[in-house]
């Protein structure tokens, strides 16, 4: 790579991060927890936090910021929880940056929520390089992709604090290997923790939402009492 093209993205990712440390600080001071999903194109994330918002919203005061490429449909799709919802276009670029979310936060009023999730666009690559101010970075991998997606994209699993099978009522029928799909995750994240989930029939999701309101608990809690969880961005990068 070129030095002109290397000072560039720096100075990019270094703008980024200073922006994520703001946002960071507004998040942590308003007690919302924010939960940064990431996964490739197809992996669920629409249907998940679709079911995610709806069965938290009676709970926890919920919102969630979606990226994508083009459309809206997903944001319109996730408003059918009930829960605020603000679609972020991003044209031609491949991630959410830090600037697009304190974009799109201009319509809420972080004081008003417990709880914030952030759908990046379906990508496995651009997104692992951009802090958004995240408590927490799930990465969620389904079963129709393959046991080795971890080995082909390391940098995204190593830089997240959960990961999610999705698809699982499917696992079986597909002849999913958990234990070699697990043995990829332990390669580039060791003890990196995992759920599985269907949001179709709703395995395993009761944990999910258990984890996810656990944490969310706890952000809330005054700073001297709150719980080091090992998912604050900062200190992980």
């Amino acid at each position: 790579m070129q030095p002109r093209i290397v000072e560039v993205r720096q100075g990019i990712l270094k703008k980024n991060d200073l922006l994520a440390a703001e946002l960071r600080q507004r998040f942590r001071a308003a007690g919302v927890f924010v939960v940064n999903l990431v996964s490739g194109p197809g992996a669920g994330k629409t249907e998940l936090l679709e079911k995610t918002l709806s069965a938290l919203r009676g709970r926890l005061r919920v919102a969630a910021l979606v990226g994508d490429l083009a459309t809206e449909n997903d944001a319109q799709r996730l408003r059918r929880s009930g829960a605020p919802v603000e679609q972020i276009v991003t044209g031609t670029i491949c991630h959410l940056d830090a600037e697009m979310v304190a974009r799109a936060l201009a319509g809420f009023d972080l004081d008003s929520l417990d709880l914030l999730f952030v759908e990046n666009v379906g990508n496995l690559v651009c997104p692992a390089s951009y802090d958004l101010g995240e408590d927490l970075r799930v990465v969620l991998m389904s079963v129709t992709e393959g046991e080795d997606k971890p080995l082909k994209y390391p940098t995204i699993f190593n830089g997240a604090d959960l990961a999610l099978f999705t698809k699982v009522d499917v696992a079986e029928v597909l002849g999913f290997d958990r234990a070699a799909a697990l043995a990829a995750i332990a390669a580039v994240r060791p003890g990196l923790p995992v759920l599985e989930t269907s949001a179709r029939n709703g395995a395993g999701m009761a944990a999910w939402l258990a984890r996810i309101e656990e944490l969310a608990a706890a952000a809330r809690a005054p700073a001297a009492d709150r719980l080091e969880t090992g998912a604050h961005r900062a200190g992980i990068r």
